[in-house]
């Protein structure tokens, strides 16, 4: 018998064990969803699996309504809603209650360390009082010629390339999402640690090379022993759960490679930052400069740890850069698809481009960037359309009452706006669904129309998220710190290739599908075997 049979029969041991546990105070039994669930690995096989990142919510939300259940590895019930009122109780009114699942929090710990996205409870909140001062406005406003300078960087590799390949009037392939994770890492690497990358001009480091194409070479088709098998992490004590790390398989030992990679780097950058201060030279103003400063400044019960502090370079370059690199390759994607819409922004940039001559400015302000309303509202579209992170799933440790805004038909046909939640109940919310909801987006909310921002009433409603209406960031006091950050990178990035290049689709046949792979990522379909990708025709604006 192999190692992984034994874990399986140690997991199935742990289960009849442990079963009682299982059971909350309150079934929800009786609200609708899928059946023919197997008792073993439940629906989530199927919904790992799925060819496109949300076929099942959409599907089962046209079915079943905002609010449905779904089965857990071992005969449980997980919840998932998409309704706004019930999404905003979980993040913002009743964020207590419901805290991230301990399957969340260790894949954090095996893939950034005990850092921001790992931290709950008063660590969290120690964590984030320290980070805040590196993420204000006037902080992200001083990164503008930093996004501004790879965007710049990027557009002179792309020329170069084209011109080496001799250009036709159609354009040159470019596997462009490569091209959007290498000037992303480059951009945080020097606006986050003042540190070089060189993503950009190939010369790529241990830390990238570590990063790269992690989580679909970890996370995509999970086997049923390992959905499983972290259902039950929450019955083995965490100083054994740790060792968990060390489990021979493929996703275990990238998790244990790449963090190794980036915690050495990580170490070398603290004690570079701290000597800096012990030398008074405090003129760096990058995130982590920021960060270790702040830390120094506070009384020594809140500071954090040189684990914590080393955790948060593996937290801002793997939640900081992929999900930035997602965003870019779905607009360029859309835009590709969507050629008016594409040559109207580039109207609005020459425009803008215009106005900055007159002025005599050298190049676009935070402000200016954030003027263009057509590139504003690509931006925001993607963002609902394509959200790089798809579910946020949360576990009551505490009995609740969840409220509707839409009455769900139980079981037994009687309608209700409330469900009773008991301590131990695993509730997913569905930002996928979410934002695609017609009552709230419109008639056309399964399509890409960014003139929804531009001519539509969505922001002035809006009651949701972060920014814009949208939950692509989350809200609360778990919302994405680097919100802003990520969306005045994309835009800096955003303007200057549109401005210089045409895109239009690679090859017509290729069908771009969105795998789940932690994060949202664009594949082609059939060549699934190839990794990531996103091919486009790029022709240098004349």
């Amino acid at each position: 018998m192999d190692s992984l049979s034994y874990l399986l029969l140690f997991a199935l041991g742990v289960a009849v064990l442990f079963w009682r546990r299982h059971a909350t105070r309150f079934s929800i039994s009786y609200i609708p969803g899928p059946t023919g669930a197997s008792w073993l690995v439940g629906n989530m096989k199927e919904f790992a699996y799925q060819l496109n990142v949300g076929d099942m919510d959409f599907a089962y939300a046209r079915q079943f309504g905002r609010t449905w259940r779904m089965r857990h590895p071992l005969g449980t019930d997980m919840l998932m809603t998409a309704d706004p009122k019930a999404i905003h109780h979980v993040l913002q009114k009743a964020e207590h209650i419901y805290v991230k699942r301990l399957e969340s929090t260790e894949t954090a710990r095996m893939t950034m360390g005990k850092g921001l996205v790992w931290a709950s409870g008063e660590t969290h909140a120690r964590q984030r009082k320290i980070m805040n001062p590196a993420f204000t406005v006037g902080q992200i406003r001083s990164f503008v010629p930093i996004f501004r300078t790879g965007a710049a960087k990027l557009t002179q590799k792309w020329r170069d390339e084209i011109s080496a390949k001799a250009a036709s009037a159609e354009g040159v392939a470019l596997t462009v999402n490569r091209w959007f994770s290498r000037v992303t890492i480059d951009i945080l690497g020097e606006t986050a640690f003042d540190y070089n990358f060189g993503a950009l001009d190939n010369t790529e480091n241990e830390v990238t090379a570590a990063f790269h194409t992690m989580f679909s070479d970890s996370t995509l088709h999970p086997p049923a022993w390992d959905l499983i098998f972290k259902r039950l992490w929450s019955y083995i004590p965490q100083p054994i759960l740790e060792f968990m790390d060390y489990i021979p398989t493929r996703e275990y030992n990238r998790f244990r490679r790449t963090l190794r990679v980036v915690n050495g780097v990580s170490k070398q950058l603290v004690e570079e930052k701290k000597a800096a201060l012990l030398t008074e030279s405090r003129s760096s103003r990058d995130i982590f400069s920021v960060l270790v400063q702040a830390n120094v400044s506070q009384d020594p019960k809140g500071r954090l740890t040189d684990e914590e502090l080393v955790a948060q370079m593996a937290t801002l370059v793997l939640a900081g850069h992929i999900t930035t690199a997602t965003t870019l390759t779905f607009l360029f994607h859309e835009l590709s698809c969507h050629q008016e819409y594409q040559h109207k922004m580039r109207e609005e940039i020459v425009q803008a481009r215009a106005r900055l001559r007159e002025r005599g400015a050298e190049d676009f302000s935070m402000e200016e960037l954030e003027g263009m309303p057509l590139v504003s509202a690509a931006v925001k579209e993607t963002l609902r359309y394509h959200p790089p992170v798809y579910h946020i799933f949360r576990n009551a440790i505490a009995d609740d009452v969840l409220p509707l805004e839409t009455p769900i038909k139980s079981a037994s046909g009687e309608y209700t706006s409330e469900i009773p939640i008991g301590a131990g109940q695993h509730v997913v919310l569905s930002v996928c669904t979410y934002q695609r909801l017609p009552e709230i987006w419109g008639e056309d909310a399964d399509q890409w129309n960014p003139l929804r921002f531009v001519e539509g009433n969505i922001e002035k409603e809006s009651k949701m998220g972060l920014y814009a209406n949208l939950m692509a960031f989350a809200e609360g006091n778990r919302g994405c710190i680097g919100w802003r950050f990520t969306i005045l990178e994309t835009m800096a990035i955003v303007v200057d290739l549109v401005e210089n290049f045409k895109f239009d689709v690679g090859d017509e046949k290729d069908e771009i599908i969105r795998r789940p792979t932690g994060f949202m990522s664009a594949w082609v379909r059939g060549r699934e075997r190839e990794g990531p990708q996103l091919v486009l025709k790029v022709t240098p604006v004349a």
